[in-house]
């Protein structure tokens, strides 16, 4: 079953006096990229949430916002940071003495000073046990993710297909016309022939000759099987459980190469016409692949 790349899990977890809220999202990227947002005094820990992420996703952005907070205030121990009080201090008293100010530091204003609080956890929870419970609420968010990328995935896998036999029909069309073709040119030469000679005897011959050259720089055969072939080669990826999503964008790419080609071989305006609404076809398809894993 295919995937796509966007998606959301969250899951939530408690344990000894901690409370774990675990947020992932993904979306659309080329590569595979996991970013883990984690409070600062615990980011000897963002490793092993990465990895854990990184196990289930092969390719997109990946962010984990993860919150802890703890559920007692009673284990938990605050200390003033003494030395980098005393060096603001010094700083704030150098700036008055320079500049003649007035202005000192209250209580407050060393409160908001960055890391001058000292927290210490009072509570005893190993580190391994704190790792366990934080990798097994990572687990718990990735497979809400991964159930919102499924079912996106199994819409993106009908519209595929969907879009696949349009472009197929639109091939089977072609596939029609181009004997057409060469009929009308050949009708058209001779008739341009007898114009430009003002005389109903026509050298049939040449206009074989020039009708075959004609048919020859027409044919769309090869473009046509090789389209067939991707057709077929789109099906078989939809089907794979591994991610499929690159596979796709280049056979695309070689379709609309194919197209192209008919595109340009086309001198007649049905065929044309065709071309135009193969393109759109696989335009669509383009976008749908585009969020393909």
């Amino acid at each position: 079953m295919i995937r796509s790349m966007t998606g959301f899990g969250q899951a939530n977890r408690a344990f000894a006096d901690y409370s774990l809220q675990m947020d992932l999202k993904s979306v659309n990227h080329r590569y595979c990229e996991i970013v883990v947002r984690i409070p600062r005094e615990f980011h000897k820990y963002e490793d092993v949430l990465k990895k854990t992420v990184q196990q289930n996703i092969k390719r997109g952005r990946a962010e984990l916002h993860v919150t802890i907070e703890r559920t007692a205030e009673a284990g938990r121990k605050f200390e003033l940071n003494w030395p980098l009080a005393e060096a603001y201090r010094s700083a704030a008293q150098q700036l008055q003495d320079r500049f003649s100010c007035e202005n000192t530091l209250s209580t407050s204003d060393y409160l908001r000073i960055p890391d001058m609080l000292i927290i210490h956890d009072t509570v005893d929870v190993c580190e391994d046990q704190f790792r366990h419970e934080l990798a097994s609420c990572a687990e718990d968010a990735v497979r809400q993710l991964l159930h919102m990328r499924e079912a996106e995935g199994a819409h993106l896998h009908r519209d595929t297909l969907q879009r696949i036999d349009a472009v197929e029909d639109l091939v089977q069309r072609v596939a029609q016309l181009a004997p057409q073709v060469v009929e009308e040119c050949a009708a058209k030469l001779h008739a341009r022939i007898e114009e430009l000679l003002q005389q109903p005897v026509v050298d049939e011959s040449r206009l074989a000759m020039e009708v075959a050259l004609f048919a020859d720089r027409a044919n769309v055969d090869e473009e046509i099987t090789r389209l067939h072939s991707h057709f077929e080669q789109c099906r078989q990826l939809l089907t794979s459980s591994e991610p499929v999503g690159r596979k796709l964008d280049f056979l695309v790419q070689e379709m609309n190469r194919e197209v192209n080609t008919i595109g340009a071989k086309a001198n007649h305006a049905a065929l044309t016409a065709l071309v135009v609404e193969m393109k759109a076809e696989l335009e669509k398809m383009r976008e749908q692949i585009q969020n393909i894993e």
